[in-house]
């Protein structure tokens, strides 16, 4: 079960043994105004069960000492707190009609925090995008020099990712939003559809079009999935933090406050730790998708294998995305930049990353592309070899400046050229 450490207040709050209960407790009130509207349960015991129904988790969990059924031991210890009424708790009912009910409540109150925090991370990605639209760094693949490119376009890349995964989310939310009130095998047999109907109506969720003795699961795995990716999509971004503030990079740091200390051992350290926290819960987070989806095959009408599975990890991974979305935020709104530092990396490569420009501006002055590359890839590698500058080369090179004016060269060594298109990258990306 997810600790302390990573557990905000609202989770807490919704996923406790108490307000697991107090929902139990409203799906078989409003189970019963729905007989009460059918003409079934006389609306004065209705009233009486809104007014006295009762419980303590103590004396729940006492019950089921004895009982060893979690359901049967809620619906004993709120009978004890009501007069001839108590008939009436649990009428029609089996046991998955409330859990599972009660599920789907808790998960939209879950989920209208856990879209907050995604609406957040997007608001505080957008502004550090467009304040670092044009802040020029180095791009890489294979983590060696590419091409220039931006920290703007980065971060505009990550808020594209979490745009996405908002549509994921709210898909997959929606899904596990819903209820069911149709019995032991889904049938309705002692229930009517218009129970289920009202149940879920009143509690604002959706009534699940069929079922068995349970809510299907596939349900259920798609969301911890999601949520899950959700995760690793934070993940991505805190390890090209983790990357870009290693001490021979440096061109972005966590804040680091005052008083804060980095190491036991070493004062001069300050470590990326919130990028790596963020990326140890999401490898917990990935963990759950494995019995999420174990959990989709059960047997006939039911089982209970699914049951201690979600017991700990519905709660676990939406407490830990809550917590991650959070911190996450706080790292992006906080960090600091060092643009300096990103110009000074771009030149530890002598230039060499120009040599894209030089070889296709060869081609469009007339050389073939076999030739143009035979060409440039030599004074690559005498660069990298003899630590020179390419545009040193390439300016002594005569088949290149037979081709080339010196304006025309100067030009190919201009990193703003790389910027031409980022505007429009933004305007697509809705960060316009």
């Amino acid at each position: 079960m997810t600790i302390a450490r990573y557990t905000r207040p609202e989770m807490k709050e919704i996923w406790s043994d108490d307000t697991k209960y107090q929902t139990w407790l409203e799906v078989e009130i409003e189970a019963c105004q729905a007989w009460a509207n059918l003409g079934l349960i006389p609306q004065a015991d209705v009233d009486a069960l809104r007014k006295n129904a009762s419980f303590t988790v103590e004396r729940i969990l006492e019950i089921e000492e004895e009982t060893r059924h979690d359901v049967v031991a809620f619906t004993r210890a709120v009978s004890e707190s009501l007069g001839e009424e108590r008939k009436w708790v649990h009428y029609g009912l089996t046991s998955t009609d409330v859990v599972d009910t009660a599920y789907g409540y808790q998960l939209k109150q879950v989920n209208a925090i856990l879209r907050k925090d995604i609406e957040r991370l997007l608001e505080v990605t957008a502004k550090r995008a467009n304040e670092h639209k044009y802040t020029i760094q180095m791009g890489r693949t294979h983590g060696v020099h590419a091409e220039p490119t931006t920290f703007g376009l980065k971060l505009a890349g990550f808020y594209s990712e979490m745009k996405r995964n908002l549509e994921r989310f709210n898909l997959s939310a929606a899904g596990v939003e819903a209820g069911k009130v149709s019995g032991a095998v889904g049938t309705f047999a002692n229930t009517p559809p218009e129970v289920e109907a009202y149940v879920c109506e009143s509690l604002g969720i959706r009534a699940q079009e069929i079922s068995t003795q349970v809510l299907p699961r596939d349900l259920h795995a798609d969301y911890v999935a999601t949520l899950a990716l959700i995760g690793t999509s934070v993940e991505r971004f805190a390890t090209e933090i983790r990357g870009l503030q290693k001490s021979e990079t440096r061109e972005v740091e966590e804040y680091f406050a005052k008083g804060q200390k980095g190491s036991s051992a070493m004062p001069h350290k300050r470590n990326p730790i919130a990028s790596e926290n963020v990326t140890g819960l999401a490898r917990v987070m990935r963990g759950y998708i494995t019995p999420a989806y174990e959990n989709v095959s059960l047997w006939h009408e039911r089982d209970i294998s699914h049951s201690s599975a979600e017991r700990i990890m519905l709660p676990d991974i939406t407490t830990l995305l809550n917590y991650q979305l959070n911190r996450f935020a706080n790292l992006i709104e906080k960090l600091t930049v060092y643009p300096e530092n990103m110009l000074k990396n771009m030149d530890r490569t002598y230039g060499l990353i120009f040599s894209q420009r030089v070889m296709l501006t060869l081609i469009d002055k007339g050389m073939s592309r076999e030739a143009s590359y035979d060409t440039v890839q030599p004074l690559t590698q005498q660069a990298w070899d003899e630590q020179l500058q390419f545009r040193d080369l390439v300016e002594a090179n005569e088949v290149i400046t037979g081709h080339l004016s010196a304006e025309e060269i100067d030009s190919l060594f201009d990193p703003s050229y790389h910027l031409k298109q980022i505007d429009a990258i933004f305007k697509r990306v809705g960060l316009d």
